[in-house]
């Protein structure tokens, strides 16, 4: 395999003048030098070492996102977004899944923080946990304060520029589409107790209930992954606890298809028997059987905003933008039988 000096002696150059041309350094070239540097490159086939190439650059050209697992359909979009914003700023996105293990996080950001990304950007919720987060945001100053640049989608402790999805406003909206319908015995499938967005998302429903004149009590919420499998396993928790149940607002929209599994299984029809209703709107919503009802956020646009947050030019206070929450009713509620 060719070394930068191979292509050094092949141009008749110095190994610096070479390098300055492979790295994009901007001390300026000859052109005639340039030529001869980059015949030399194409005929040798060399292939620059890539970190070598970030230790000659002035600018860091990989950006870190830590999200909790980029195969649930959520994260997926968000990332989409992410990496639109990154690419049309000419940067990598590195991405690292944390899979909700918070001692994982703060290893990606040691990781990202050793490979001098230009920015970090937290894409999953934040944790009820004052240890971990004690600990991020040491991890994170740290960061910021050799250049780096720090955003977040979600509720998170740490100071620093953040776009807040409207969950809180979600769960109302769901909550008060179930009690505008006539429904009084509404089950809940919430995500794990330890997020942030299942607080914000429950709290948002019990407003809705507290206006309604309602109730929702700790019998009729379980926790689950915010997966297709434990949604479907917490629905059969909540019907075998409470059969009376005329709906089901599920915490996101994967758990939701699994509350439509369990209740396919137990032969119940929806909206008929039960009425369900999701959160999120990922792509799919519209092509289960009924087509769900859910509180849309545009996840997509929750990725491009944190990223133009992290790349964009720095405010000299933090900066929190808010993406609104909106219902899309489609067949899966209706009034209570």
């Amino acid at each position: 395999m060719a070394t930068l000096a191979d292509v050094a002696r092949r141009a008749g150059v110095s190994a610096a003048t070479a390098s300055r041309v492979i790295n994009g350094s901007a001390k300026p070239v000859a052109d005639e030098l340039r030529g001869r540097v980059l015949r030399a490159v194409d005929e040798l086939h060399y292939v620059p070492n890539a970190h070598a190439q970030l230790l000659a650059r002035a600018d860091r050209v990989a950006v870190g996102v830590i999200v909790h697992d980029v195969s649930d359909p959520y994260f997926a979009e968000i990332t989409r977004g992410l990496q639109k914003v990154a690419t049309e700023h000419g940067r990598l996105c590195i991405i690292c899944n944390s899979y909700r293990d918070p001692d994982r996080e703060l290893a990606y950001v040691d990781l990202l923080r050793a490979q001098q990304v230009a920015a970090i950007v937290l894409t999953g919720s934040g944790y009820h946990d004052q240890r971990f987060t004690r600990l991020l945001n040491a991890k994170l100053r740290a960061y910021e304060q050799t250049g780096g640049r720090v955003a977040a989608i979600g509720r998170h402790m740490h100071a620093g520029d953040s776009v807040l999805p409207g969950n809180e406003e979600g769960g109302y909206l769901a909550g008060a589409e179930l009690f505008r319908l006539g429904h009084k015995r509404i089950g809940v499938v919430a995500g794990p107790k330890v997020l942030t967005t299942t607080t914000d998302r429950l709290t948002g429903l019990r407003r809705a209930a507290k206006e309604f004149g309602r109730t929702i009590g700790p019998r009729r919420v379980v926790y689950a992954d915010f997966d297709r499998d434990s949604g479907a396993a917490a629905a059969a928790t909540l019907l075998d606890s409470s059969p009376t149940l005329t709906a089901i607002a599920a915490l996101n929209d994967a758990m939701a298809i699994g509350v439509l599994a369990t209740l396919r299984e137990r032969g119940l029809s929806v909206p008929g028997d039960i009425s369900v209703i999701g959160f999120d709107d990922m792509p799919i919503a519209r092509d289960v059987v009924p087509p769900l009802t859910t509180v849309h956020l545009g996840m997509p646009e929750l990725g491009m905003r944190a990223m133009a947050l992290a790349l964009g030019k720095p405010a000299r206070a933090p900066r929190t933008e808010r993406l609104p929450a909106t219902l899309v009713r489609r067949t899966s509620t209706g009034p209570p039988p």
